[in-house]
């Protein structure tokens, strides 16, 4: 288990037990300390969604902060689940996606949908959806589901970007 996947474990745990979110430990990579950027926490039991919380930008001060709110958060409020309770947390899988740079996109045949993620937007509306998903093989359905998250019709004139990012399990 890499710091990213462990931190975001130890954070939920961490929350369980005390009721806080916990501060950044000692002894992460540095990137983890000094940069800042969006990061979504995923959790599964047996291979199944069972939260996924993220930011686009980095809302906090390092990804180690994000690591530790979004942890939380996937666990304790997705609104597609229950929240996990204790009994839960020994059968969570987690896996934490670092963004990179957003990139506008003309044309969706620029796209691949296991290497880039998705962002659609229109007004205050905002759809996102990451790369490499099991049962999106293609551009067009990532574009689908977003504008689908964000309540965007497909005709209307939305904006949309891509990024990459770094998937740790």
């Amino acid at each position: 288990m890499d710091s990213y996947v462990k931190l975001a474990k130890q954070s939920l745990e961490f929350y369980f037990k005390n009721g806080e979110h916990m501060q950044v430990p000692d002894g992460l990579p540095d990137e983890m300390y000094s940069r800042k950027a969006g990061v979504f926490v995923t959790l599964k039991i047996n291979g199944e969604l069972r939260g996924c919380i993220g930011t686009i930008e980095g809302v906090t001060n390092s990804i180690a902060e994000e690591i530790i709110r979004n942890a939380v958060s996937a666990g304790l409020n997705d609104p597609r689940f229950y929240p996990v309770d204790e009994n839960t947390l020994t059968k969570l899988d987690y896996s934490v996606d670092v963004l990179g740079d957003t990139f506008q996109v003309t044309d969706q045949n620029e796209l691949d949908a296991k290497r880039y993620g998705v962002i659609v937007s229109i007004g205050g509306r905002r759809g996102l959806l990451l790369p490499n998903l099991e049962g999106v093989n293609s551009p067009k359905e990532q574009i689908d589901i977003a504008l689908k998250k964000a309540q965007i019709l497909p005709d209307e004139d939305y904006k949309l970007e891509a990024f990459e990012v770094v998937r740790h399990y």
